[in-house]
């Protein structure tokens, strides 16, 4: 198994339909790929917040920059990018 099918089957790991010779495989590549072991982790840690609606309280200079980051990031992707603000002058 690669990563790229390990990838592919993720859904279907969190669903239980992965079929239990299938199932080997997905634990192997685990067991031998570190990526795709910490994938796995932090996907099952991410849908376990989501599920008990855990809140996390961030500290304010750090929320204020993750704030500041996803704005900018909003931002950039409203205004058309450089070349094409040349273009329409």
């Amino acid at each position: 198994m690669t990563c790229t099918d390990f990838l592919a089957k993720l859904t279907d790991f969190f669903d239980g339909t992965v079929p239990p010779d299938l199932m080997a495989e997905v634990e192997h590549h685990i067991a031998e790929c570190k990526h795709c072991e910490v994938v796995l982790d932090s996907t099952t840690k991410t849908i376990n917040i989501y599920r008990d609606h855990e809140l996390y309280d961030f500290p304010p200079d750090l929320q204020q920059r993750i704030e500041a980051k996803v704005m900018a990031r909003c931002a950039a992707l409203k205004s058309p990018p450089q070349s094409e603000k040349a273009h329409t002058r």
